[in-house]
């Protein structure tokens, strides 16, 4: 109360901004902008733009800023152990202050969609409603009990490619254009994409979550075989990628994504060998590059992690927008 009682307002706002975690808001830009690409619907206006950027603020600052506040709110005593500089262990926020905070971001990111489903009306604008209601119940119940989906990697990670990787790319293909079949496979990708990095992302918190009880990957089965289900799953999502790329006709495409394998899989292979500390001459991007986007760590693990992220993104996510503008023209030549 004492640290609470000291701060000036702009700490204050400061801290509310903090707990909403805006490095993680960036992780579903990729998923609304392909949505948006695929749809070769969107036109240069600025009704559009404003459209696409609403769906970003929806899904982004606010509903996943709610997922990180509430989270915070219900995880206090693990934070306390794994994060203890976050707004409320470290005594800048309050417990109410925290609820007061979700409550208001809840409250505009369901609003929003209201606002967009109304807008469209429809088949697409239900699509839109039902997306961010999903996200955020989801959000809800990843950290809330009785269900806190987080205790286990089977439902955590599942919920959360859902609310960031899947649901953004269909509600930003919906608001464009009734959604292509191409769309809920780049959709499914990018789910099981979701999933693989988020049990990896599990390693910044092993310690915590073994005291806790969590039964997160890394807790049940090691770093190194947690690094090796998720290289699996990674692969497995580039195949179908190619595979699809040929199927559709895209050859170029196609043929980076067997690239983006190849060069996944080596450093794959240097990690694997090496999760402390494997990756190292990468380490300048993370502290330099990309450090304010994907948040820095101590955990050795999760800092081997966060190296990898900036590698397997750039591989993936550049195929994921290609394909989601090659999609887009097939569709605007009809």
């Amino acid at each position: 109360m004492s640290v609470t009682a000291n701060l000036s307002f702009t700490d204050k706002v400061r801290a509310h901004l903090e707990i909403l975690d805006p490095v993680t808001w960036i992780s579903v830009f990729p998923s609304v902008a392909v949505g948006a690409m695929a749809s070769g619907a969107m036109q240069p206006t600025l009704h559009d733009f404003l459209i696409l950027f609403l769906a970003f603020v929806m899904f982004g600052p606010l509903g996943t800023g709610f997922s990180q506040s509430i989270n915070d709110y219900f995880d206090l005593e693990l934070d306390r152990v794994n994060e203890p500089d976050r707004p409320i262990p470290s005594g800048r926020l309050t417990e109410k202050e925290a609820i007061w905070n979700s409550v208001v971001v809840f409250l505009l990111a369901l609003g929003t969609g209201v606002f967009l489903g109304l807008h469209f009306g429809g088949g697409r604008g239900m699509v839109v409603t039902s997306s961010i209601s999903i996200s955020l119940i989801l959000a809800y119940i990843y950290s809330a009990p009785p269900l806190k989906l987080k205790k286990n990697i089977l439902t955590s990670a599942p919920a959360v490619g859902i609310a960031y990787s899947m649901l953004p790319m269909l509600a930003a293909n919906a608001l464009f254009s009734e959604i292509h079949t191409e769309v809920l496979w780049l959709a499914g990708m990018n789910f099981f994409m979701g999933v693989a990095l988020i049990i990896m992302n599990d390693f910044k918190s092993a310690k915590g979550d073994e005291e806790g009880g969590l039964k997160s990957l890394t807790v049940m089965i090691g770093a190194k075989h947690t690094f090796l289900v998720a290289f699996i799953l990674i692969d497995i999502v580039f195949a179908i990628f190619a595979w699809l790329a040929f199927t559709w006709g895209f050859t170029i495409l196609m043929y980076m994504v067997i690239a983006g394998l190849l060069m996944n899989m080596i450093i794959q292979f240097m990690l694997y060998r090496d999760p402390k500390s494997g990756l190292s001459f990468m380490q300048h991007a993370v502290d330099d590059g990309f450090g304010n986007a994907i948040g820095k760590s101590e955990v050795d693990e999760h800092n081997s992690f966060l190296r990898y992220q900036v590698a397997n993104n750039l591989l993936f996510l550049v195929n994921l927008l290609v394909a989601g503008g090659m999609i887009g023209i097939k569709y605007m030549h009809g």
